[in-house]
């Protein structure tokens, strides 16, 4: 078989990373503990229940993937050593021998097998972005397994560093038993002690790591979505490190002769999704609260004039405290998919109010936009601006703020008409939150689980369908760049800004930060070592 570029540079990249993959001998670390407050609430143990960042940040202390995701979005081997195309629709994947559960079971092809299809047919379908090409996991022997595609799948290697390999001792076990901890026993790092929703996991290490390891014998995820509570656990030393550093106590970190502050580039986008189904929603009605016959935001001009109402620069600067950049699309310039062709939307207020004019809905709607608390930075501050900005030009908005459990069961089904959202873009190029975000919702197709908008734009499908079955890079660039282009500069959401990474810890802790916003316990260490 001759390989394209794509298919040659996958085969060499699993063996040399092989290759280039030294498994530290590491002296058993000393009996120290490491307590993080998380600024978001994960969900479950359950890795393949429901996925969201905070819920795969946390199960990965747990639980390995076969292809180990970088902080720089490179594909690293994990459970699978090294790997090759075998044909378009067929990886092979060697798997890492003498790797053991935390309750002393061997990880074999067997574990694979149930974990992929696990993730691929739970009625959540919380991973379908990920698993909709898998056809078929075999295993041509207990240390090897071949996946087949449905299609030619690029984006193979980065799907399947998404999902978590648990015992398939365990495939057929409830929510409950994850969280619980009965069926939460995985090959990772650290062991399940204890899980108490809402507040915290409690974990130990796993002397017996593959890797080696971690230098905490004891580890504790709090969760504190709280900024001020969370700022104020890391001051009396509660805490050794904190996630999303809030704006306000940045001034006491900087002086503290104990703390200090970690900064880093994140891929996160924020953004406003907008429902444009025909039937408008509850949350948008005529001045006087009676239903409309139409729903407004149909009109491409109607979701401009939004966009043009908000100040994104004044938001960057003083709700997000300059720790965000002004987004204009999916990702920024420089990476795989952008498009030159996407027109910047600038604040412009007055002209917003015309265009609704022009539109025929100058003084005719009010709303109310929703948002979760403590699930991005500063959300509920930049949605309340937003409100604001949207009332300046004549539609009345309320905003209604939740915690981010209750917000994310509602988000994606089209229950509000404009919502706050956002997409760790952990690949780095476009078709990853395009699939999820503005495809067509197609749940044998696995595309647009995350679509509460409504999106269904026949050009864009097309076009995602064709990229994301081309192997070769240099066809599929041009395809994700139009995506990109049909995207923003129709609206279908409105982008808003990246999020930068902003943690704070004590000057004992080495930590560097990742591009997925990921806080790993593995990758702390003593500022000594």
């Amino acid at each position: 078989m001759s390989l394209t570029p794509t298919l040659e540079m996958a085969r060499k990249a699993g063996l040399g990373l092989l290759l280039g993959m030294a498994i530290p001998s590491m002296a058993m670390a000393a009996d120290s503990s490491l307590t993080i407050g998380m600024s978001t609430t994960f969900t479950t143990v359950d890795p393949h229940e429901t996925s969201s960042s905070p819920n795969n940040a946390a199960s990965r202390h747990i639980f390995d993937s076969l292809i180990n995701r970088g902080g720089a979005a490179e594909n690293n081997p994990q459970l699978a050593t090294d790997w090759k195309v075998v044909d378009p629709t067929h990886w092979e994947f060697h798997l890492r021998k003498g790797v053991k559960f935390h309750d002393g079971t061997t990880f074999d092809a067997e574990d694979v097998i149930a974990s992929l299809l696990r993730a691929r047919d739970k009625p959540s379908q919380a991973f379908a972005s990920y698993t909709r090409n898998i056809k078929n996991v075999t295993e041509s022997d207990p240390y090897t397994v071949v996946v087949e595609t449905t299609v030619p799948d690029p984006m193979i290697l980065n799907s399947l560093s998404r999902i978590r390999i648990i015992s398939a001792d365990h495939a057929q076990d409830s929510v409950a038993d994850f969280d619980s901890g009965k069926a939460a026993i995985g090959t990772g790092p650290f062991k399940f002690v204890s899980y108490s929703p809402g507040d915290r996991l409690v974990l130990e290490r796993n002397d017996d790591y593959f890797a080696g390891p971690s230098e905490w014998k004891n580890v504790t995820l709090r969760m504190i979505p709280d900024n001020g509570a969370r700022l104020a656990a890391l001051l009396s030393g509660d805490l050794d490190l904190i996630e999303t550093m809030p704006a306000e106590g940045v001034d006491r970190v900087e002086n503290s002769d104990n703390l200090q502050l970690i900064r880093g580039q994140s891929t996160r986008l924020v953004f406003l999704g907008v429902n444009v189904m025909d039937t408008p929603t509850a949350f948008i009605t005529a001045k006087d609260g009676s239903k409309l016959d139409k729903n407004p935001l149909q009109d491409e001009r109607v979701r401009r004039a939004l966009l043009m109402s908000i100040n994104r620069p004044a938001i960057v600067d003083r709700v997000m405290q300059k720790n965000g950049t002004v987004a204009d699309q999916f990702v920024a310039k420089g990476y795989f998919g952008h498009s030159d062709a996407v027109k910047p939307v600038k604040y412009d207020p007055e002209g917003a109010k015309k265009l609704l004019e022009d539109a025929g809905w100058g003084d005719e709607f009010k709303m109310t936009i929703q948002g979760p608390a403590g699930r991005y930075v500063n959300d509920s501050a930049v949605l309340q601006a937003v409100g604001q900005m949207f009332s300046r030009i004549g539609i009345e908005t309320s905003v209604e703020v939740m915690p981010w459990s209750m917000y994310s069961k509602k988000y994606t089904t089209g229950d509000y008409s404009v919502f706050l959202g956002s997409w760790g873009i952990n690949t780095g190029e476009v078709s990853n939150p395009a699939l999820a975000v503005v495809a067509g919702r197609d749940d044998e197709k696995g595309t647009g689980r995350y679509n509460g908008g409504g999106v269904n734009d026949p050009e864009i499908n097309k076009l995602l369908d064709e990229a994301t079955s081309t192997l070769d890079e240099a066809p599929r660039k041009p395809l994700l760049e139009k995506v990109s282009e049909l995207t923003f500069n129709k609206l279908w959401i409105l982008p808003l800004h990246y999020e930068n990474v902003v943690l704070a810890a004590k000057k004992s802790i080495s930590y560097a930060p990742r591009g997925d916003k990921y806080t790993l316990a593995y990758d702390v260490k003593s500022a000594a070592n």
